[in-house]
């Protein structure tokens, strides 16, 4: 079995790394999330993941149709604090506990900590595109959150109104990112687009 929580801790510092380099004067250029802006997607990683999965790894229920806060003016201070309170909370949380999932089924808290790994590395390859940023993305991450998403990202979740956007194909032999990125239904030729100009890129996820 994978080390669940030293792949999450390493998806979390990628995070950070990305973060930590955006453009301050990126915060209202597109992503590759189809109409989202790089703030809209930050308030979505930074004030609403984190708070959501920080409560799933104590066996809590979420609301994950709750609105994130705004992103405020201390954002990545504030991502930093809370990054070392979700670990905390993971590193002592038994993943093996049943938890209710969507639908009521159980399933291992494992289920959660894997999704917040195809999360964060779905979103760093996004904000990294969006920063123009030249980032060498961890691999691993990608195989991983591949592997555990082609199980859990079924068909009635993707469309129009649908959490995510049709797969976008994408040959086997292709980088480990773009086959991650397009199995969420992002192009991975992606380029954010000059001002004013648009991107020509298939559509993304209807929301990240």
């Amino acid at each position: 079995m994978p080390d669940t929580i030293g792949l999450l801790a390493r998806a979390l510092e990628q995070m950070t790394s990305v973060l930590e380099r955006l453009p301050p004067d990126s915060l209202n250029a597109p992503t590759p999330c189809d109409g989202w802006t790089v703030r809209e997607l930050l308030r979505h990683v930074v004030r609403q993941n984190l708070r959501n999965f920080t409560t799933s790894a104590r066996g809590e229920t979420v609301d994950w149709s709750a609105p994130p806060p705004e992103l405020g003016g201390e954002w990545l201070d504030a991502y930093r604090e809370d990054v070392r309170e979700l670990l905390r909370t993971w590193q002592d949380a038994d993943l093996d506990r049943e938890v209710a999932m969507p639908g009521g089924a159980p399933a291992p808290l494992r289920i959660r900590a894997d999704q917040q790994i195809a999360e964060l590395s779905v979103h760093a390859w996004d904000l990294s595109r969006a920063g123009r940023l030249e980032v060498a993305l961890d691999d691993a991450l990608a195989e991983h959150a591949l592997a555990w998403s082609r199980q859990m990202l079924l068909s009635q979740f993707r469309g129009p109104g649908k959490p995510f956007g049709e797969e976008v194909p994408v040959s086997a032999e292709a980088p480990a990112y773009d086959r991650l990125v397009g199995w969420f239904g992002r192009d991975p030729q992606w380029e954010r687009p000059a001002a004013g100009g648009s991107s020509g890129a298939a559509p993304g996820s209807a929301r990240p």
